[in-house]
């Protein structure tokens, strides 16, 4: 189940066909309250009660056998891993995590610039500060670049290419759900690895759905439950 934190039905349409090409069988749902995009810390502290109701009914409907929060803030991941039972992950960490891979030294491209400061809380929290070269920023309102998607796609290019160019960065981040679409076009433009957010956290599901062992409870080493595991 691909959870989207904001209420745009297309958003949670447009990311869950790019989920499909790589795990096939996702379902999206939109929350059911809150802003159309989280453009700030604000938003994404809102989204965080309404990420857990959408869990919540998602398991209880059965069926879920992994839980993708499609917002790039993680908002409610840690929250939903306390109680679902099933992997659950965010944007963030699984884009920031494959771009760091092998300590390749990575940076963020996106829109939001209210977001920035959250971005690099979350990076530190996972543990990738010393690799992050920093956050670009798109030129333009936010909402107007997602209305005018071959401008986004310009813009986002822009941005990547002052993370190579300005800060030495060796992979980058597209940061944002709702630019799921732009990041998938912008990959074959750069030498270096442009990290769409959707395909990478649909690649960490699929590692961690794949090791569970054969009696399905879900556990890898003693005690551990595998969802709460780095791949």
């Amino acid at each position: 189940m691909l959870i989207n934190p904001n209420t745009s039905r297309s958003t949670t349409a447009m990311m869950t066909a790019i989920a499909r090409r790589t795990l096939g069988s996702v379902r999206g749902v939109t929350v059911r309250q809150g802003p159309p995009m989280l453009v700030d810390e604000e938003a994404l502290r809102a989204a965080v009660p309404e990420v857990v109701a959408a869990g919540r009914r998602a398991l209880a409907a059965g069926n879920c056998t992994g839980l993708l929060v499609g917002a790039f803030g993680d908002p409610g991941v840690a929250e939903l891993r306390a109680f679902a039972g099933v992997p659950v992950v965010g944007l963030a960490e699984a884009a920031c995590t494959e771009a760091a891979a092998g300590g390749v030294r990575f940076g963020v491209a996106t829109t939001t610039p209210y977001l920035a400061d959250a971005i690099g809380h979350r990076i530190a929290a996972l543990g990738l500060a010393d690799r992050y070269t920093g956050i670009r920023l798109t030129r333009g309102d936010a909402g107007l670049l997602a209305r005018e998607p071959e401008l986004l796609r310009e813009e986002l290019a822009e941005a990547v290419r002052a993370c190579v160019v300005r800060d030495g960065a060796r992979a980058v981040v597209i940061g944002g759900g709702p630019l799921a679409e732009a990041a998938d076009a912008l990959r074959e433009r750069f030498d270096v690895p442009v990290v769409a957010p959707v395909p990478a956290a649909c690649r960490r599901i699929a590692r961690v759905l794949a090791r569970r062992d054969p009696a399905g409870s879900g556990r890898e080493g003693p005690g551990q439950p595998m969802w709460k595991l780095s791949p």
